[in-house]
């Protein structure tokens, strides 16, 4: 149906998926629809979006418990028999009675506002209502809470690709903060002003009333003071230098890991990881394909016609290519173990050699006389298989 897509869907696992699973899920497909790796896509970018709020429901656990009993979310809600659409599906909840048309006419025309409106139907989209409900306060959660990852592209020139390289990045993480060692408390308590300690708050949605769990303070009904220095988030943004090696045959597109080097966790969670995305400057005459380096080089008509012994550049320095009797244009030759090293495997790629045959500059007669002898002597038509495959007379 248009304008509905289910969470578990759009991170590509099943209802039945473990968190691990959900996070790798999430991590490959946030690398590959990542905005900086796909500048200019919207495609991509309204993707990475989605992925975003669909990990943000299922790696919450209240979140994801709701979710899982109530249905899936629809952008394009509409009331039904048993309620809004985005909660159809959902066993043991039943919406029937309730006329949520209201709170949805206002949503799709617009003039609904954000939140409860006082003494008439809320407003807003459905993600509204349903942040409302489940979205609790995460900075006021008492439990662990492991910090995100963090990820960085960065540009090497393609010779720091070949032999690898040594960098030093200058990232910006979140870091503990050390006034509250992370617990964004600065000890004691205070009466929440939000439910004004009673630890619940009503939520209207159309003729419903709900009383649910104060997000503010999670239902304690009492807030610890606040840290002013991070601010109750137990975290500040820092830069921090950090040592990264990158390994010799490293190509475009491969990922480094830097464990722990992510946002600081909170609460004792531990912190996520740091990843690296690599980007190759192309080279003014090598091409790397794999493991293999391709190259163009020329030859002289006599060197071609007779063959030779030449010089070719590698990425080790020069090296000899025998060019046999005959060579054609863009015949093309091996240098065995002369590409790029893949420490993985074990094993080096391969130089592939294509030469073109370079036409002589005729500024002597000399040369002139020398062509039309080469001329007599070898009268042989290039073109004559030509016009035997066209069948032309």
């Amino acid at each position: 149906m248009p304008g509905k897509h289910d969470y578990y869907d759009t991170l590509g696992v099943s209802r039945s998926a473990s968190d691990d699973e959900i996070r790798k899920s999430y991590r490959r497909l946030a690398r590959k629809f990542h905005p900086d790796l796909n500048p200019g896509d919207k495609t991509a970018a309204d993707r990475f979006q989605k992925l975003q709020e669909a990990y943000d429901v299922l790696s919450d656990e209240k979140k994801k418990a709701m979710y899982d009993q109530y249905g899936f979310y629809s952008d394009q809600p509409q009331a039904g028999p048993n309620g809004p659409e985005g909660f159809q599906g959902g066993p043991g909840f039943d919406f029937g009675g309730f006329d949520f048309s209201d709170y949805f006419n206002q949503a799709r025309s617009g003039t609904g506002q954000r939140g409860p409106q006082p003494g008439g139907p809320g407003g807003g989209s459905f993600k509204d209502l349903f942040n409302q409900f489940f979205g609790a306060n995460r900075g006021q959660q008492s439990g662990p809470e492991n910090g995100t990852d963090l990820e960085y592209a960065l540009n090497i020139s393609f010779w720091q690709s070949i032999k690898g390289t040594q960098v030093r990045l200058n990232i910006q993480r979140n870091e503990q903060c050390d006034e509250c060692q992370g617990s964004g408390s600065s000890g004691g308590e205070q009466v929440c002003f939000e439910c004004k300690g009673s630890g619940q708050v009503q939520q209207m949605a159309g003729a419903m009333k709900f009383n649910i769990a104060c997000p503010r303070c999670q239902g304690r009904g009492r807030l610890s003071n606040v840290c002013p220095k991070c601010r109750g988030n137990g975290v500040l943004s820092k830069p921090e230098p950090v040592e990264v090696r990158i390994p010799a045959g490293s190509q475009s597109g491969s990922r480094l890991r830097v464990a722990s080097k992510g946002n600081s966790g909170i609460r004792g969670g531990q912190p996520g990881d740091l990843y690296i995305t690599i980007r190759v400057e192309p080279h003014a005459f090598f091409k790397r394909e794999g493991d293999n380096i391709e190259i163009r080089v020329p030859v002289t008509v006599t060197e071609a016609g007779l063959g030779a012994k030449i010089e070719v550049p590698t990425i080790d320095g020069r090296a000899i290519l025998k060019v046999p009797q005959g060579t054609q244009n863009g015949q093309r030759f091996r240098l065995r173990e002369r590409g790029v090293e893949n420490p993985r495997k074990g094993t080096r790629g391969d130089q592939i050699v294509e030469v073109f045959i370079q036409a002589p500059n005729v500024n002597h007669e000399r040369t002139r006389e020398l062509l039309r002898e080469l001329a007599q002597v070898d009268s042989t038509d290039p073109r004559a298989e030509l016009w035997n495959q066209l069948g032309d007379k």
